[in-house]
């Protein structure tokens, strides 16, 4: 009997890896996208709006936050979104620019563990049914028998450019340089960056698009799954 994957993306700060996941769903047959790293952006947005000071994460564990905000995943269109309170939190507040840079130095405060173990649950849970396309960070310290882990990476003009373009406010690029390189220092010293021996790592720098860049990992996969 074939079972479903898991696959994990991860990598550097604005190497599209939301994108490819999307595009990873038109090629991988009975998939859906679990976008673990916004159930992190998720508590982040809370903690913001419920003007929670963040020298307050190093004694609060992310698991009591996920119970407090309330917040659950479901999926919707072959992806995960994220609900707190019951309201769903759109992308574009996911997303935005000073919950990216928050998210960063959240983690880089806070105990994961507990809050890996239930982000893990609902890899078990979804992968029942469906291959799952994992993204986030810590994919293989979240589910070890993990089928494939990719790591995206590009250079940091190419990565100031797709930023740029993500945001519909007019941005400065040299702010948004700033910040990714930032992001990136918080990501490497929160122990992020790690590459294991079946770890994958892809160089889209000289991609032209998100269809390029993905048949770049896709080439890597067997699709019709294992045995």
């Amino acid at each position: 009997m074939k079972k479903n994957m898991v696959i994990g993306i991860e990598g550097l700060v604005g190497t599209g890896k939301t994108s490819i996941c999307k595009e990873l769903l038109k090629y991988i047959p009975n998939s859906i996208v679990l976008h673990a790293g916004n159930v992190y952006r998720a508590i982040t947005y809370q903690v913001i709006k419920e003007k929670i000071p963040f020298e307050d994460m190093k004694s609060i564990d992310l698991k009591n936050l996920l119970e407090k905000f309330e917040i659950s995943i479901k999926i919707e269109n072959g992806e995960s979104v994220v609900y707190a309170h019951g309201k769903k939190i759109e992308e574009k507040e996911l997303q935005s620019l000073e919950n990216s840079m928050a998210v960063s130095k959240i983690s880089n405060i806070a105990s994961n563990g507990n809050a890996y173990k239930v982000v893990r649950s609902y890899i078990e849970y979804y992968k029942k049914d469906y291959n799952v396309i994992f993204s986030g960070r810590d994919t293989i310290k979240i589910y070890p028998e993990i089928d494939y882990h990719f790591f995206i990476k590009a250079d940091i003009d190419k990565r100031v450019q797709w930023k740029t373009k993500q945001y519909e406010d007019n941005v400065d690029e040299n702010m948004i340089k700033e910040n990714i390189l930032k992001r990136d220092e918080l990501q490497e010293k929160s122990g992020y960056y790690k590459i294991y021996d079946n770890t994958i790592i892809i160089d889209v720098s000289n991609s032209k698009s998100v269809e390029e860049s993905t048949k770049m990992v896709l080439k890597n996969i067997i699709v019709s799954g294992k045995e």
